[in-house]
């Protein structure tokens, strides 16, 4: 088949976040399926920008960068940027239709503007248009940004909302409980499919060594005697850091120590905090490549990932963190309060309630405490549920099972 996936955000393992469409087309190549990203040429996720609009090929997969501006935040220029994207692909669907023909066609943008082009390019080449769902776009500008149901933007994302769940052939949803939601807005109950997020198996056959930065501070605090607990990722007010710095404090006597890995918007303020209140069993790093994630989470002895609580939280929850922390073998201390829980479905570890900094010491406490074997069989426990549920190899092949079977209709 040809395969189109549409996600203005895409990116690369060079070129950071978005990963998703990059790991899916490789596992689709490898059976022979031949695939196209569309993306545009300036994302808020990625370390590295496209050098120009048009035709890449980054590790045999080929993508088509369009020509979209530049912006910071969440403010007009980033709706602009949205507005162009969509523009530009719609006048582009003649081109792709006559290039590459797709047989379906994957609408994957966060956003739901793309479905309407989407939808076009589809009905053109004859193939499926599907919606895959990343957050509720205009639920999420409106309960975590505050935006009025009657704001231009939010009345234009949920025209576009509705208009992908009526006329799209399915929907995949990274989150699990979305689907009253859809069907709600105007999707057929049968049409809705959970394809999670998940993990590259192959990334952690040959990981990159620690740096010495890393390597030199976790050897040291072990030859102290002490019990690592690792955090990788964004430091931003989502994660809920200021409540494990909370919680750092209550076990500062117990020999734990928390090593933070990444970067964000929270960052500076977090390491002033720690500065402030003499938090001093914290250790700040900075981001690392992601080649050498494997090597961080397996030199801990425990993770954390939190959340703040959230209503929009009720539609289920899918980190790729959450999966990496799996894939490691080690045991996680997950703070939340979601529709789901895969720490719990797959009993890889604790999970206490949000933002309850004592929940979480107790938890750490008590994973120190317990019998080293106890502490392995939580981290295979989590590494099986991953190699079963949430490997790319699996996922892609879940896809193209709902693809072959909307083919048949």
């Amino acid at each position: 088949m040809n395969i189109l996936i549409i996600n203005h955000y895409a990116g690369s393992p060079e070129m950071g976040m978005e990963f998703r469409p990059y790991y899916l087309a490789r596992e689709w190549q490898k059976l022979g399926h031949k695939v196209l990203i569309v993306g545009g040429t300036y994302s808020h996720l990625r370390k590295k920008q496209p050098e120009k609009a048009g035709s890449q090929i980054i590790d045999g997969i080929e993508y088509l960068w369009l020509k979209t501006p530049s912006y910071h935040g969440n403010g007009v220029k980033r709706f602009l940027s949205m507005l162009v994207f969509t523009a530009k692909l719609w006048c582009m669907t003649k081109k792709i239709v006559s290039i590459f023909h797709p047989d379906a066609v994957i609408a994957s943008s966060t956003y739901p503007l793309d479905n309407y082009p989407a939808r076009r390019i589809a009905r053109k080449s004859g193939g499926i248009h599907i919606y895959e769902i990343h957050d509720l776009w205009p639920l999420s500008p409106m309960e975590i940004g505050g935006m009025s149901p009657h704001h231009p933007f939010v009345v234009l994302m949920q025209h576009a909302e509705n208009y992908a769940y009526r006329h799209c052939s399915a929907v995949l949803s990274i989150l699990p409980k979305a689907k009253e939601h859809c069907v709600a807005h105007g999707l057929p109950a049968d049409r809705f499919f959970h394809v999670p997020n998940g993990i590259a198996e192959d990334d952690w056959t040959t990981p990159e060594p620690l740096s010495d930065e890393y390597k030199r501070l976790i050897d040291k605090l072990k030859s102290e005697g002490d019990f690592l607990v690792g955090y990788l990722g964004g430091h931003a007010l989502s994660n809920a850091l200021d409540t494990l710095l909370d919680t750092a404090k209550i076990v500062s006597t117990n020999g734990i120590k928390f090593i933070l890995v990444g970067n964000g918007v929270e960052k500076q303020h977090l390491m002033q905090r720690a500065d402030n209140e003499h938090i001093n069993n914290v250790y700040f790093l900075p981001p690392i490549n992601k080649s050498m994630v494997p090597s961080f989470l397996e030199a801990m002895d425990a993770l954390y990932i939190g959340w703040k609580k959230n209503p929009l939280y009720r539609f289920g929850i899918s980190p790729n963190k959450i999966f990496d922390y799996m894939m490691s073998g080690k045991p996680v201390v997950h703070s939340v309060e979601a529709g789901n829980d895969p720490v719990s479905e797959a009993a890889c570890g604790k999970s206490v309630e949000a933002e309850n900094p004592q929940k979480a010491a107790e938890a750490f406490v008590a994973l120190k405490q317990m019998p080293l074997a106890e502490r392995q069989q939580m981290g295979i426990n989590g590494k099986k549920y991953v190699v079963e549920n949430h490997t790319y190899a699996v996922l892609s092949n879940n896809i193209l099972k709902v693809i072959k079977s909307l083919q048949i209709l």
